[in-house]
């Protein structure tokens, strides 16, 4: 063989080696990147003694306030307050966590609340904390009020709140004598009259922390309010939900 017809088979024979490896490279590339975790502390970590100290500079570091809470029946829109803050940075944490996204709601009772954070099919590893009290006598259980559950109150005279059951008020509306007597503390004359034109749960005034509120889609709130329950107030069909941060 001559030596330029040796070159060209040395060259040939190459070509097959670098096109096996074409594949593998292409199969490499296409391997999807690892998500960056989601900031912020973990969620096994939070204990009663720790979520001030943990979430107050984590809402300074991720803050937000506007929500979207989105069901098989319509999407709400939710403000958190700003002076709630261990609340808020909570409902935050947990959203961006996704805790939300495996729970939906697990009590529907109508003309009071739909409660929801319960889950039966949770993936994500979460411990049972609670979180202080911040009460504010200008945020009270109108309709449309986001608050947390509060559990065993013999053992919890601090009335500290469930970190993960939320609720939010539907209500009815109340004539001023009605929402002055029910409240668990003094009303102003615009909140007496909250009640009696757009309704709520007085009651609860003063108990629980309410510490945001829906500003689109009450509408959606009466539909999940309408929904069949069980005897148990569980909807007889789930009313699962997705949330998600959308405004600071």
């Amino acid at each position: 063989m001559t030596r330029p017809l040796l070159l060209a088979a040395l060259l040939l024979g190459l070509l097959p080696a670098c096109n096996q490896n074409q594949p593998e490279t292409a199969t490499i590339a296409q391997q999807p990147a690892t998500p960056p975790p989601v900031p912020g502390p973990s969620l096994t970590a939070l204990a009663d003694s720790n979520v001030v100290a943990l979430l107050t500079p984590y809402l300074q570091e991720h803050p937000g306030s506007e929500i979207l809470l989105h069901t098989r029946l319509g999407t709400m829109r939710l403000r958190l307050y700003d002076d709630t803050p261990i609340h808020k940075a909570n409902f935050l944490l947990l959203i961006r966590k996704g805790v939300f996204n495996e729970t939906l709601f697990q009590r529907v009772e109508k003309g009071l609340v739909i409660q929801g954070g319960r889950s039966t099919n949770r993936t994500i590893a979460i411990n049972r904390y609670r979180l202080p009290p911040e009460m504010r006598p200008e945020h009270f259980h109108k309709k449309g009020a986001l608050a947390m559950a509060r559990y065993d109150d013999e053992q919890n005279p601090g009335q500290l709140s469930s970190g993960i059951d939320f609720y939010i008020v539907q209500g009815k509306k109340w004539a001023p004598n009605q929402s002055k007597a029910l409240a668990g503390r003094k009303l102003t004359p615009a909140q007496i009259q909250t009640y009696a034109t757009e309704g709520g749960l007085p009651s609860l005034d003063g108990k629980y922390t309410v510490f945001g509120e829906v500003v689109e889609g009450l509408d959606v709130l009466d539909k999940i309010a309408d929904e069949p329950i069980d005897a148990y107030k569980w909807p007889k069909k789930d009313v699962n939900m997705k949330m998600e941060v959308v405004g600071g």
